[in-house]
Formats: structure tokens, C-alpha cells, sequence
């Protein structure tokens, strides 16, 4: 359905009536009650935290065996983020988290397979695009640095790659 075909829906109804399907929608979806009580009292910081505990979660679960990190799983953490709409640091901030965790698995753990070191490098490549059409890099500048410094000795290329993407936007 379109947004211009909800909106129709919507304007076809009493004002009650439209309270009843948010109503109905707040109870018949977990994610849909998750968007509703942040949009009603937004808490951005403790909405980043949840976020870059999920990603952690990936990588370093708290509980049960390691597994193999899903990236579909973190990549739809940041895409949730980013549709709450909040300040442009924060997606940043969680951007680089994500590549961050997946460079700390790497050094823990020894060497990746490839399509592991494909999906940091372009996930990699997506935030400091974010973060130079954001005007940040000079606010992740160091962080960045160190990111890269940190996987010196992981995975054939890996080092070299992000070194190559960074200096794309330097």
C-alpha cells in the first residue's frame, strides 16, 4: 500500500476511529509499539546504547555459543536507527561502531573468510560516506585512525583496503 493510498484510508475515518487502528497496530506489533513509544518520548542516547548492544551481541554473544556474526542483522540495526530520525553523529557513531566490532572480532579470533572482509570493507566505505556528507569526519577523525591501526596485521588486504577508502574521503 502507498503512503497516498494510507493517507486516503485514514482521512475516510473519524478522528476515534483512527485512534482505534493505532490502537490495534500498538498491540498487534512488537516493532510497531517500539516506534510509537519512542516517537512519544524520544530518548535517543538510550535508544543508540540498545542499538550498538545488539551489534555487540553479534559479534560477542552474552550468552550461548560464538557464532558467526550476522551482518544482515546489523545492517537492519542501523537501518532502524537511522529511521528514527536522529542526529546525524549518532548514525555515525553507530556506523562505526558496527565496523569496529567486526575489526575487534577479527583480531580475536584470527583471520575471516573473504566475504567477511568484502562486508567490513564495504560497510566501511558506506559510513565514511555518511560521515563526509554529514561534515564529521573531522569529529571521528582520531577514532577512524585508530580503527584502521587496529587490524595492521589482520586478514590479507584488510588493513590496506580500509587505508585506501579512508584516504578516498581524507
Amino acid at each position: 500500500m502507498s503512503k497516498a493510498k494510507l493517507r486516503r484510508f485514514l482521512s475516510a475515518h473519524t478522528k476515534e476511529q483512527v485512534i482505534d487502528i493505532m490502537l490495534e497496530l500498538y498491540d498487534a506489533k512488537k516493532e510497531a509499539k517500539e516506534y510509537l513509544e519512542f516517537y512519544l518520548s524520544p530518548n535517543y542516547d538510550a535508544e543508540l546504547e540498545k542499538c550498538k548492544k545488539l551489534i555487540r551481541n553479534e559479534f560477542f554473544p552474552t550468552r550461548g555459543c560464538l557464532k558467526d556474526p550476522s551482518f544482515a542483522k546489523c545492517r537492519k540495526v542501523i537501518s532502524d536507527f537511522r529511521k528514527l530520525k536522529p542526529d546525524p553523529k549518532d548514525v555515525a557513531d553507530l556506523m562505526l561502531f558496527y565496523i569496529e566490532q567486526g575489526c575487534q572480532f577479527t583480531i580475536m579470533f584470527g583471520d575471516m573468510w573473504e566475504q567477511f572482509y568484502i562486508t567490513m570493507e564495504t560497510n566501511f566505505e558506506k559510513a565514511l560516506n555518511f560521515i563526509f556528507l554529514n561534515g564529521l569526519l573531522l569529529n571521528y577523525y582520531e577514532r577512524i585512525e585508530n580503527l584502521i591501526y587496529s587490524v595492521n596485521n589482520c586478514g590479507w588486504g584488510f588493513y590496506d583496503s580500509l587505508t585506501d577508502i579512508y584516504h578516498k574521503y581524507r
